[in-house]
């Protein structure tokens, strides 16, 4: 009963803050938008507490303002929300798998998100090198899941390139962000599960590094300590 009681309030809030943040869209001005999509990531937060017991506590150095890569693990659909009301304005990288929901087209390019192939086609690195320059001279932080898409709790997907080319074009840090909210809120599935869940900033990893090396890393950081915040998730 709680699970059905929290999605209906959460996609109720959801499509309510699409209409807003849609009409936000076509304002001259973009910050009411963000404020919008800002406010929605915390009446996403407020409702996993309160509706769905779910608490989320957040560790390390939440990197708001900064010119860095955010590079995080992504288990649930409220990965999305929740790290625009940790890091406030953001500049994210979101598969084109978005459309099917609408209204959101015209939201996201007023957001300035860069928009790739959600099925990683060759096509996806073309789109985000395009991206670059319009986003070089942009200090917020910029979001990508380097998976490409959600995971479920103790799997690892294939990390793509995408973050590397971030990396490199932008000659920019990347904060890896660890997650065991997987174990609360399972991928896409209805029921959600009461319980602390936790999503970690890591330590940066400064620009310069080599392609193998840079991926090797990210993944290891990541999915090491993702693998651990699951298993104190689980005690």
């Amino acid at each position: 009963m709680r699970s059905l009681v929290f999605n209906i309030i959460f996609w109720g809030l959801s499509a309510l803050f699409a209409l807003i943040c849609y009409g936000a869209a076509w304002l001259p001005r973009r910050e009411p938008l963000m404020a919008a999509i800002n406010a929605y990531g915390h009446a996403t937060r407020f409702c996993m507490r309160w509706v769905a017991g779910i608490s989320v506590e957040v560790r390390g150095e939440v990197p708001r303002g900064e010119p860095v890569i955010i590079a995080a693990k992504h288990q649930a659909y409220a990965d999305g929300p929740l790290m625009m009301a940790f890091a406030g304005d953001l500049n994210f990288v979101i598969g084109n798998g978005i459309e099917k929901f609408p209204l959101v087209d015209r939201i996201v390019q007023r957001a300035g998100a860069i928009m790739v192939d959600a099925q990683g086609h060759a096509r996806a690195q073309g789109a985000l090198q395009e991206s670059i320059s319009r986003i070089a001279d942009d200090h917020r932080p910029v979001l990508i899941y380097p998976e490409g898409g959600m995971a479920a709790v103790g799997v690892t997907r294939r990390y793509r390139k995408g973050v590397y080319v971030l990396y490199t074009e932008l000659n920019r840090s990347v904060v890896p962000v660890a997650t065991n909210l997987g174990l609360r809120w399972p991928e896409e599935e209805w029921a959600k599960h009461p319980g602390p869940a936790v999503v970690e900033f890591l330590e940066p990893i400064p620009p310069g590094l080599p392609r193998e090396i840079f991926m090797q890393r990210l993944q290891t950081v990541i999915e090491t300590r993702s693998r651990e915040l699951e298993t104190e998730g689980r005690s």
